[in-house]
């Protein structure tokens, strides 16, 4: 295996999406800094029953190019489609040639937050109309959440460390963090990391309406998702995918290799609060920001972009801009904040890695995207929240942020790698 250092640098060569906003990088990122919106009025099923009538939804999707076979496809959930189809996207985009490649040392952490609710659904309909002897024999291998994890690994020959993390809507930044982890700690040369998810079924918003946690402004769904906004009512929920291609840094330089950026830190804390309201003052939340800041040895200034959790929450974005100040102090007011929510909706366990995605982008193309639908400022989210027009700037060092039910809080440090 890999020689053991814990300082090791690890870097990100590749990127792969699946999102309301478009089914690859380049797609995503021209809708993400132009403003365009992925939510409508779901279509996908009936949803006029429903106090939520919107969504992010992936559209003309087809998986096909990343699996092997159509039978392969009709055996995997529709998350773990979106997430073999983002491994898959961003193996092409590292240039990673996997046939003359050790992949003992490549592995694989793609998680979910919900995983198969779609099989487990269906599954169900079948045991109460038809009896148990007519449920597949594929509905566990379907519905669990390492299933997308273990698709990719099985596909592409990848044999290093493999599992699922599952933190709610922080899955996919804490795969992230891991991945950084494992290759710093020698176990690993490349890891493939990120989450995937496809809740938006009858269950999965029936579920979150019940929790009167999402937005009901049906007839205005290109403006429903809005962070940060005094008017927002709640999130709006998207499905898709993101995964990133994680790479020692030697072994990056050593074949070529694009780098987007430097995965500088990670954090990882728990609120020990609540079921699913943030702790007081987003406490929890700055403790995990100043474990990704201690980590990367990055001073507060260094910091010039956060990508937010931002979810469209009345008390969740408070509770952010609480953290922030809390953790930055004067530099608050100089760095830029903006959520990416308002434009693809709340990817739940997928959101993390795409929003990591977008954050390597403004990285590399000194471009960091808006806070849609932001028009009438709150006074106790009083930070710059880069409002409707992406900004050119330059981008030294980000931090993404996750937080999920339960208390789990995740956060990435990153910054422009320098050889």
């Amino acid at each position: 295996m890999a020689n053991n250092s814990y300082d090791r640098r690890v870097v990100i060569t590749g990127m792969g999406v699946v999102t309301p906003l478009g089914h690859d990088l380049d797609t995503f990122w021209q809708n993400l800094i132009t403003g365009q919106c992925g939510i409508d009025t779901i279509s996908s099923f009936d949803a006029s029953p429903f106090a939520t009538q919107v969504a992010g939804e992936v559209k003309n999707f087809d998986p096909a190019p990343a699996f092997p076979s159509p039978k392969d496809i009709r055996r995997a959930d529709r998350y773990s489609q979106f997430g073999v189809y983002a491994a898959w996207s961003a193996l092409k985009d590292s240039g990673l040639e996997l046939a003359k490649e050790n992949c003992d040392e490549i592995g694989v952490f793609i998680g979910s937050g919900i995983g198969g609710l779609q099989t487990t659904t269906e599954q169900l309909k079948i045991l109460l109309e038809r009896g148990p002897s007519r449920l597949s024999p594929f509905m566990i291998p379907m519905l669990i959440s390492n299933m997308a994890s273990g698709l990719v690994s099985m596909y592409f020959n990848l044999r290093g460390p493999n599992f699922a993390t599952c933190s709610a809507c922080a899955t996919a930044n804490h795969a992230i963090g891991e991945a950084w982890r494992t290759i710093k700690m020698g176990d690993a040369q490349v890891m493939l990391a990120g989450g995937a998810e496809a809740a938006v079924i009858p269950v999965g918003i029936g579920g979150f309406c019940a929790m009167r946690a999402m937005s009901t402004r049906n007839d205005d769904p290109k403006h429903a998702s809005r962070p940060f906004d005094k008017e927002r009512d709640g999130f709006v929920m998207g499905e898709g995918a993101g995964v990133l291609v994680l790479e020692e840094l030697e072994h990056a330089k050593k074949r070529g290799a694009k780098i987007y950026c430097e995965i500088a830190g990670y954090g990882n804390t728990a609120d020990a609060y609540h079921l699913t309201t943030p702790s007081p003052g987003g406490e929890g939340a700055a403790r995990c920001m100043k474990m990704a800041l201690r980590h990367g040895r990055l001073n507060l200034t260094d910091v010039s972009y956060i990508n937010a959790h931002g979810t469209s929450t009345p008390q969740g974005d408070v509770c952010e801009t609480q953290a922030i100040k809390t953790v930055f102090g004067d530099h608050a007011k100089k760095l830029v904040v903006s959520s990416t929510k308002g434009a693809t909706g709340h990817m739940l366990g997928a959101a993390g890695a795409v929003e990591m995605a977008a954050c390597a982008l403004a990285i590399k193309n000194s471009i960091v995207p808006p806070t849609i639908n932001y028009q009438v400022p709150d006074p106790e989210c009083d930070l710059d929240y880069v409002p409707n027009t992406a900004r050119e700037m330059p981008v030294n060092a980000i931090i993404n942020n996750s937080f999920g039910f339960g208390g789990h809080n995740s956060t990435i440090a990153a910054k422009k790698f320098v050889g």
